[in-house]
Formats: structure tokens, sequence, C-alpha cells
């Protein structure tokens, strides 16, 4: 089902970077920076809007959506949002984007994107991946999303809970986006209906950056927004491949995207030289950043939002993969942003544990990347580390992960960027060289045969020492100063681990069980 293009008054289409620039600004839809960034507002819509985002339950869908993680919307509520669409469209100037999701030819969904607002349409020709020339001859789409920020859906009529709207009809391959300007929901809106079709396909949709060495020794990140997959996939020794989705099929691993969209605030060109310079470069999408009086992004301030962005395409990054594929990973970290403070700066995992943290995906949500959030973290368990965007039941992903992890002998680490000596207001952020080295070692190997203690909290196991990272913060319960306080806080988390792996039960064995927090288990046994 594609959206009828003669519904609209007219169609701007495939329109070059530099086009669409000169058109956002002519209609007065943000500012162009110092550099020649695009610099855009979204209002009250600075994150995603996961409550408003429905799918269209029918033969097709009922037996293969996770529904205690989604929202249903009859095929009838559905069409009548389709028809209302369609005439809103009727007076306006709409813009389309076709382009392929997916680097791999022979897996890749070729999409269109219908927006309503020029530097949407800017914003998805960066991040999805551009046809060549010959490629759009007679380019026939198989997905389609529509987004009309300024439609406004009556939650009476079309049995929505607000205004917004985020209707996906999974069957007929098409996403309608109401009532919101954040551009991260048409990203998203991809990556979702990937998630529903690849699995079928034998392919392991992922909600990670991954990168790739000079010996061709691939690793993946998996992390929520915020816990750093941006930031340490984008190293200048290794090639990066993509910041935020890949698949796994049986010839290695993909991107599903052609750009990246990056959190800015706090962005400086010490900390993060590659981001920061393709932040400040003509044509890159600056989304709620705020501009000083010389047209100079101010990326410390977050008076819009935290969750401000930046869009850009891969080959503003100077080591970005140009064909976005590589080999079979030799290591996956699951990336998470412990708010507790008491998890270690890097663990081993075992299979059995890899599997039950990518099911489990705790971490906290960093402010700002949904709609509603305050600005502390909240912390949470998102299973497979993306939770929002996975419509099928985990243990289809985690299964798949499993299988692969074992068919290629991938090592599995557990990194922990958020809080040291202390919880979040106590403690402090994870030193990101103390990351960066940690990681280093572990991608080069020298980590594997390291020297390890069993952690008696959570039962993985954790290295002694590193050259170069003080060995102090290898073991968080020496960074508390109070060391009965941490000893409560590490069983209190241990305990929701437990808690929370109850409803995964049924869909896993005994070793994978037998993964939980030691501590966790003990307390539950108790």
């Amino acid at each position: 089902m594609t959206f009828p293009l003669t519904a609209a008054r007219s169609i701007v289409a495939n329109k070059t970077e530099a086009e669409l620039v000169e058109i956002a600004l002519r209609r007065n839809e943000g500012a162009l920076t110092a550099s020649g960034a695009f610099a855009a507002e979204t209002g009250q819509h600075t994150g995603r809007s996961p409550n408003d985002k429905y799918i269209v339950v029918d033969g097709e869908t009922e037996g293969a959506i996770w529904w205690d993680n989604a929202k249903r919307m009859s095929r009838e509520q559905f069409d009548q949002l389709f028809q209302d669409f369609c005439a809103f469209a009727a007076d306006k100037e709409l813009f389309v984007q076709d382009l392929f999701a997916g680097a791999d030819a022979d897996y890749r969904l070729p999409t269109r994107i219908v927006t309503e607002l020029a530097w949407h349409s800017l914003f998805i020709r960066h991040m999805l991946r551009r046809p060549k020339g010959d490629e759009l001859s007679g380019f026939q789409p198989q997905f389609t999303v529509v987004n009309l920020p300024s439609f406004r859906a009556a939650p009476d009529y079309h049995g929505t809970s607000s205004e917004t709207v985020i209707a996906c009809d999974l069957s007929r391959r098409i996403v309608l986006i109401g009532g919101t300007s954040y551009a991260g929901e048409t990203k998203k809106s991809v990556f979702s209906f990937l998630n529903y079709l690849l699995p079928e396909q034998g392919i392991m949709p992922m909600h990670c950056s991954a990168n790739v060495g000079d010996d061709g020794d691939s690793a993946v990140f998996f992390g929520l927004s915020g816990t750093g997959k941006t930031t340490l996939s984008a190293e200048p020794s290794r090639t990066l491949l993509g910041d935020d989705e890949h698949g796994w099929s049986p010839d290695g691993i993909f991107n599903f995207e052609g750009g990246c969209y990056a959190k800015t605030i706090r962005l400086s060109k010490e900390a993060e030289p590659e981001i920061y310079a393709a932040s400040n470069r003509f044509a890159t999408v600056l989304e709620n950043v705020v501009l000083r009086d010389d047209r100079t992004p101010d990326f410390d301030d977050s008076s819009l939002t935290e969750n401000a962005r930046s869009a850009y395409p891969l080959e503003a990054i100077a080591n970005a993969s140009p064909t976005g594929t590589a080999g079979h990973p030799k290591n996956i970290v699951m990336l998470t942003a412990d708010a507790f403070g008491v998890m270690p700066p890097i663990a081993k995992l075992t299979p059995a544990q890899a599997m039950y943290h990518f099911l489990s995906g705790y971490t906290a949500k960093v402010a700002g990347t949904e709609k509603g959030m305050g600005k502390e973290p909240q912390a949470t368990f998102s299973t497979c580390f993306g939770a929002p965007f996975m419509p099928r039941h985990p243990s289809v992903y985690g299964n798949l992960l499993r299988k692969l992890i074992a068919e290629h002998g991938v090592d599995c680490w557990l990194v922990n960027t958020g809080w040291t000596g202390g919880k979040y207001g106590v403690g402090s952020r994870m030193p990101i060289k103390a990351t960066r080295a940690l990681l280093n070692a572990a991608l080069s190997g020298a980590l594997a045969n390291a020297g390890m203690r069993t952690d008696e909290k959570f039962g993985f196991q954790v290295p002694l020492a590193l050259e170069g990272v003080d060995p102090q913060i290898l073991n968080p319960r020496q960074t508390w100063s109070d060391t009965a306080a941490y000893d409560e806080t590490a069983q209190k988390l241990a305990g929701m681990f437990v808690a929370n792996f109850e409803k995964f039960a049924g869909h896993v064995d005994a070793n994978v069980l037998s993964a939980a927090p030691l501590s966790g288990r003990r307390a539950a046994a108790e």
C-alpha cells in the first residue's frame, strides 16, 4: 500500500541536499548556522512519543506481534486515518525521497518517505541510503512512511489517545505520522518495520552501532539512546559502519542507514572531534540545537531539550565505511548507563549471560529521549536494548542472537557508561577515557585472557587490572564512601533484574535462567 501522490497539491521529489536547504529556508522552516548547517526546532515534541504509537491488528499481525508491548489499532480506524491524511494533503506541497533501508543489496528495503516539511526530507535523505541515479529509474517502494506534522488526530474519532499518532500497518507496509515534528519518528518507523520483517528471513535486526578494525574484526554496540553507541563507535582507529541500526545476515553485518543521528548536548571538539566536525558542515540538520547570536551552535545550552540532535550522512565521518557492510562480529558490547552506580565499567559475559542481559536490556533512559521525561535518568529495562522498536516477542530476537553468537564464537561484554562512586546525584559519570581504554583492550583481544574476578553480586567476570586504568574503578564497591550503601543498592538492582526477567522464564532454558545476578537469585530463593 502506497500513499497516492496525486492526493497532494504538488510533489517535490528526490531533491538534493542543497536544493532542500534552499527550499526549507524559503519556507521559514529553520535557520542556517555560521557553518552552513540547517537548524530546526520541533516545538513541544523534542523526543519520541511511544504512547501514541499503534500497530494495526489483522490476520497477519495478530499472532506475530508482542502485544504486551504494543497498542492496537483496528483496520477500520487505520483506513479512516489514511483517508483523512489524503484529504489533509489536498492543499499541501509534499516532499518525497525514494531511498534504501539497508546497505546489503540482498536485503535492502526500497522505501518511500513522504513529508510535509522540506527539512524532514533533508533529514531522511541523510539517514537512509541514497540510490544511484540509475537506481531511481523505475524505483518501486516496498514500504512507505507519510509524515504530516500539522495533521491532528481526533481521539474520539480516530481512536487515539492524543492528537499525535504514529500508526503502523505492517501488513500493508505503511506508517502514518501526525501531530509531531520530531524527525526521529520517521527514522524509527523504518527501523521498527525492519525489525518486524527481517527475522522471518533469518536476519537479526539490532539496535546497535558498529565499527571494524584494520584486520576486519567487526564489533557491535547495543544500547539505548544516550548510552554511548554513537560516541564509542566513532573511534578514529577503527572504521565506522554506523551508529544506530544494523542487521546480521549469513554474510555478516550491514548498516540499515546511510547517516548518523547523534546527541549533541555538551558536544565538544576535544572529546568528540569527528561528531563535532560533522555537526558543523553544510546541510547537516541540527534539531533543537540553540544558536548563539553569531549563528554558531551552543551545544551546552539545553533550554530547548537535553535531546538535541545532529543528523548527517556517513561520509561526513572521515573513517566511515563506504560499503556499510562487514564480516561477522568478533565482539558484542552491551552498553548500560547504570544510574545506580553499582555496575563495573566492563564485564565479560558467557553466551547465556549475554542472552540474559540482552533480554533484560538494563540501562537508564536519558533525559529528553522520550516526551514527558524529566531531567534525571530513569532506571529501566528495555528488552533487546530497544523495546519500543521491537514488534515481535523478545525471545525471537534473543534466540536469533544466541544462535549467531554460538555459530561465530563471539566474545560478549557488558559496559557501564553510567555512574561510578555512587548513584546518580551522588557519584560521577564513568570517565570516558577509562571506558575507551577498556573497550580498546576488549576489542584487541587483550582482555579476553586477562585476570578476572567473579563479581559476587552479578556473577559475571570483571578484569582485575588494566594498565592506564585506575584499578579501584574496576571494583565499584571500592569507589563508594559508604560500602554498606553500595551493598544495599547492588542487592536492590539484582532483585530488579530477577523480577523483570520473570516474564521471560517460559521462553528460555535453564542456562539462561541461571545467568541471573547471584545475589538476586539468593534473594528470590529466600
